[in-house]
């Protein structure tokens, strides 16, 4: 199971490190005024996270599978270590948000001149992706600064909630399988009862906020001066919630066998 449990680990890594980087593609397109082209960058990040997904979503399934056969198998520490993977791979993004954010100008910009990415990764040599250390930068995190932004708290902390539900949703659903052994099928499909509230947060209170933001970016100078801050920010409240979904994994458990049994 250990090597099961690495799998998911990584994937889980890849999938928060890829979401979380979707700041810097965002970023790179409001600097060049590009931001058109970034969006359907994103798209392709969005595409290797749902990848990764699948894949992990039944390696995760086969660890209550294997917990109903041995009872003393420790299911919870599994998904904790799950959770510990998101957590890591946000904090592995925001490190390297300065990088990646000029790396993706660059690539917004070869995406420009090439027009599809079938022709961008043919045209790639072994000079450019050496080119690429020139691009490294290390991240500064300095907390003053982040103080006058603009950014409303509430929007933060519902970043912060909605970012613990998706964490939790499915590793929840899974745990409740355990807990409701004779409604195991049913519980393990409930995960949509938390991700759907977390879907709801994000539509109406994140998105548009997180439009309006990257609006005033591409008409103002001096907004777009702060948007890294702000975008580091977000991260770092995506950070905070995948740790908040660590304490959110036993109560969502419990709500979801209930409800499943009320069903």
């Amino acid at each position: 199971m250990m090597n099961s449990l690495l799998v998911v680990f990584l994937l889980t890594m890849i999938i928060n490190t890829s979401e979380t980087l979707s700041y810097a593609v965002r970023f790179a397109g409001v600097r060049l005024n590009k931001i058109a082209i970034a969006l359907s960058l994103t798209g392709i990040i969005v595409l290797v996270s749902r990848t990764a997904n699948m894949i992990q979503a039944p390696l995760t399934a086969k660890f209550v599978d294997h917990a109903k056969l041995h009872s003393e198998f420790p299911l919870d520490n599994y998904l904790r270590i799950i959770m510990l993977a998101s957590s890591l791979g946000t904090l592995i993004a925001i490190a390297l948000f300065p990088t990646f954010v000029g790396l993706s100008g660059r690539v917004i910009s070869r995406l420009e001149l090439e027009g599809s990415i079938p022709k961008l990764l043919s045209s790639v040599t072994i000079g450019q992706l050496k080119n690429t250390r020139k691009y490294i930068r290390r991240p500064r995190l300095r907390l003053p600064s982040f103080r006058y932004l603009g950014i409303p708290k509430r929007f933060i902390v519902m970043n912060i909630f909605v970012t613990a539900f998706y964490t939790v949703g499915v590793l929840s659903s899974l745990y409740a399988a355990k807990l409701v052994p004779e409604l195991s099928t049913t519980a393990s499909q409930a995960s949509g009862l938390i991700n759907g509230l977390a879907t709801i947060l994000l539509t109406v209170f994140i998105d548009p906020q997180l439009g309006v933001i990257t609006h005033k970016a591409t008409e103002s100078s001096l907004y777009r001066d702060q948007l890294g801050k702000i975008y580091m920010l977000l991260m770092g409240s995506r950070f905070l919630g995948t740790l908040l979904g660590q304490l959110a994994l036993y109560p969502a458990a419990y709500v979801i066998s209930l409800i499943v049994q009320l069903i």
